[in-house]
């Protein structure tokens, strides 16, 4: 495909941004999720990237955004089935992240010592 040197370059660009995994993954979990929702489960996004990386999920094709058109607004989140797709194949590096997160939190910690020392 033109732009894209294998799928592995075209799956990362779709979700490059350090939060469109992590929304992705919820808004698989829960169904239709409304915004608050998500900013409560994504921990430690801006406001202003959480709606910038939702916009551009759902100009991706993935999210789909349904206002209710009430008072007051009430705006939910799902996935199309495109990322339905997505959202499975993130389910082998979740259950990695599972699996290896005592260990990974000990790489973390140790590299911090590495930041610190340097200072």
């Amino acid at each position: 495909m033109p732009g894209f040197t294998c799928g592995l370059d075209a799956t990362l660009r779709v979700v490059a941004g350090k939060w469109k995994p992590l929304i992705l993954y919820f808004v698989a979990q829960d169904g239709p999720t409304r915004y608050g929702e998500l900013r409560r489960a994504v921990r430690d996004v801006s406001d202003k990237v959480l709606i910038q990386q939702l916009k551009e999920l759902a100009a991706d094709g993935l999210v789909k955004r349904t206002d209710h058109k009430e008072v007051p607004p009430r705006v939910d989140y799902s996935l199309t089935p495109l990322g339905h797709s997505l959202a499975q194949a993130l389910v082998p590096l979740c259950a990695w992240g599972t699996e290896h997160m005592a260990e990974v939190s000990r790489v973390f910690a140790e590299r911090e010592t590495w930041n610190t020392k340097r200072r």
